[in-house]
């Protein structure tokens, strides 16, 4: 069996934290999904969180999650 290489693995990290932020927005406002989503994937957060060289990806989504609050 292969090993991932990192690009598998930055996608992965990625979608995850991507998942969780938008359950968090869901939580914490009562919104919609479609809502939750559309605020997470417009956020100034997100460019940044798919850029593999900055390596965002790998920080935590509650992290992240007050990253993309703050910014």
């Amino acid at each position: 069996m292969n090993e991932p290489n990192h690009h598998q693995i930055a996608t992965y990290l990625t979608d995850y934290a991507i998942s969780e932020l938008v359950k968090y927005v869901i939580e914490d406002t009562g919104c919609t999904i479609e809502q939750a989503m559309e605020r997470v994937y417009n956020s100034q957060l997100m460019q940044a969180l798919q850029d593999e060289e900055g390596e965002l990806y790998v920080q935590s989504p509650a992290y992240l999650y007050e990253l993309m609050n703050q910014i």
